[in-house]
This record gives C-alpha cells, structure tokens and sequence, in this order.
C-alpha cells in the first residue's frame, strides 16, 4: 500500500535530485539507475526484493545490480551466472533523493530519540496513571474522584499539536527563567566550545510531559473502571472473608488483575506514540522519526517517508508479540 500510494504522487525523484543542473539526458540516466524507467509492477517487485532479506540480482539488470553494488555486505547462497544470484542481506531502504543519505543510516540516528521520548512518556503516563485511578476509585463518588474524572476527559479531549504548542510557550517562554527549560532543544546539542556533541536530557522534559498528557488521561479512566469491576469479583470478597486487611487484598489481588486493559492500552498507546509524535517533535524541535517525517514530506522525499512509515508499522508488530507476553505473566489463565 505504500509503495502504490507514493509512486501515486506527482513527483519526479530525478528532476528533484538534480535541481537546477537537470537536463534530458542526466533525467533518464538516474530513472535509469533508480528503476523508474521500468513498468510500476516491476518497480514494485523490486521494491520487495530490496526490503527482502533474500534478495535476487541479475547482473544483467544494470539498476537492479547497482543497488546491490550499494548495500554491500553481502552474502551469496545460491550462485548463478556471473555474479547473479540469490544473496543474504540486510533490509534495503534506498537512499534519500535530497541527501543521498542511505535511509536506514537516517532512521538508525533519528529512531533512537523517538523511541526514548515514547518510552518515557508511555512510563510516565502507565504509573501517574494507574496511581491517579486507584485513587480515584477508592474516593469513588467523592470531590477527588470527580476532580480526576473532569481532568482525565480534558486531558483527552487536548490535540497534540496545541499542548506543545501551550507547554512550550507557557514552561519554556513565560516561566522559562524558573524552569530553565528551552522552548527547543534535541536529546543531543552542540557544545558551544567546539568540544563536539553531548546529552541533554532536560530537553526531554517538556516533549515527554506534552506526548504523555492524553494516554495518562486515558489510564486514570481506564484504571480506575477496572479496580472498580475487580472489587466486585467473588475472589476479592474471598480474601476479606479470611481477615486480610484491605491493602493486601488491594496490592495483591485487586492491583495486578485490573492491569490487563491498562496493559493493552497502553502498548497500543506506545506503538501510537512512535507513530503520532510528529507534532511534538516538529515542535519542540526534537530529531526523531516524527521529524523526520515532516522533513521528507516537505521535501517529497519518498525513500525517506516510506522507511519513516515502514519502521513505525514494524514497531506495531513487535509490540503487540510483547503484549501477548506480558498477559501471561499478569494472568497465568491465558495462554500463548
């Protein structure tokens, strides 16, 4: 689906490669070197065989084996004429049609920050979450459940796009000397001195608090609902009957088993945060996958935007193998 909707825009990836030094000629030699030249099935076919990590290249095929020549580190199983064959390789992302950068050298320096921002945040939310629910639920019907209630719909109701923008301005701009927080920053910055590069991590503050305000509103309600069925179970009346006092029979039986629908919205709501930080980091300036995003779409550059959108539905598959886990370890009642 990717590869059918991109190739469906109007874009000429040789005409954008050359800029202003196109002509005719050099046009038609890079369609020749990237397979543009060839009907779009084609195209496709050896767009999977480039992702593909059996891959196979014809040294017949100029702009196939070109590509081959590119990624390198290859290893050879079947052998056929010449230097044909079927090789063992790493996934081919392409290169960038502005850069000339491989993309999975982009993603590999972008990815890393993405991932740590919708790590801390999912952190964040589960565990102010799950606390600010149980709370909830043992004030049920009282000022503090209500308060948390009304907070929890607001929180969801807030777009992305317009909490970065409000959290920049007000922590950042307005209360910036009492923070000491910066509007914009990346996890890495430039030192001043020219001593190269260093960590910061502060500049993780403000993005991780902003991607982590609708899944935390999201975890209250939830939380709170699934303390409140548990409750009512037959094994919770149980356990009060035999004298535990009511923090054990919480912590013990209540707690851990109303986390499953915590659990499984909140690895949906990872993978989403992986997928849907674009806002944020454009934002905050911080040079993620999202970013990046924004950047190749700005710039038609399509190799770029394909890897970004690859990437992230990779992430989504990973994840939800990890969420099938981590049920059986909350309730050893499901099975694998």
């Amino acid at each position: 689906m990717l590869f059918f909707i991109f190739h469906a825009l109007p874009s000429d990836p040789a005409r954008m490669m050359l800029g202003q030094r196109s002509d005719i000629s050099s046009e038609q030699a890079i369609r020749k070197e990237l397979g543009l030249d060839k009907p779009l099935m084609v195209q496709y076919f050896m767009y999977l065989n480039d992702l593909s990590p059996l891959g196979y290249f014809s040294d017949s095929d100029e702009s196939a084996f070109q590509r081959k020549e590119e990624q390198g580190n290859m290893v050879r199983l079947i052998p056929f004429s010449g230097e044909s064959g079927i090789f063992l390789k790493a996934p081919w992302l392409r290169r960038s049609y502005q850069t000339q950068m491989t993309v999975s050298s982009m993603l590999k320096s972008a990815f890393p920050a993405t991932a740590l921002l919708a790590f801390v945040s999912i952190v964040l939310a589960f565990i102010i979450g799950v606390l600010l629910g149980a709370v909830s639920a043992r004030y049920k019907g009282k000022l503090t459940d209500k308060l948390l209630m009304v907070s929890s719909v607001l929180g969801m109701s807030v777009p992305s796009f317009f909490a970065s923008v409000l959290i920049a301005w007000l922590f950042a701009w307005v209360l910036g000397d009492y923070t000491g927080l910066n509007m914009f920053g990346s996890l890495y910055e430039a030192d001043d001195l020219g001593r190269g590069e260093y960590m910061s991590l502060k500049n993780l503050i403000l993005p991780a608090f902003t991607l982590s305000i609708r899944p935390l509103a999201v975890f209250i309600s939830l939380s709170r609902n699934s303390i409140l069925e548990v409750q009512q179970s037959e094994y919770v009346r149980t356990a009060k009957a035999k004298g535990l006092s009511s923090n054990k029979v919480f912590m013990r039986h209540v707690l851990k088993n109303s986390l499953n629908p915590v659990v499984t919205s909140a690895s949906g709501w990872f993978a989403s945060l992986l997928a849907g930080a674009v806002f944020v980091e454009y934002v905050f300036d911080w040079k993620g996958v999202g970013y990046l995003v924004v950047q190749s779409l700005e710039k038609y550059d399509l190799p770029v935007l394909m890897g970004c959108l690859l990437i992230i539905a990779v992430m989504f598959v990973i994840i939800n193998i990890l969420l099938d886990l981590a049920y059986r370890a909350l309730d050893p009642r499901v099975k694998l």
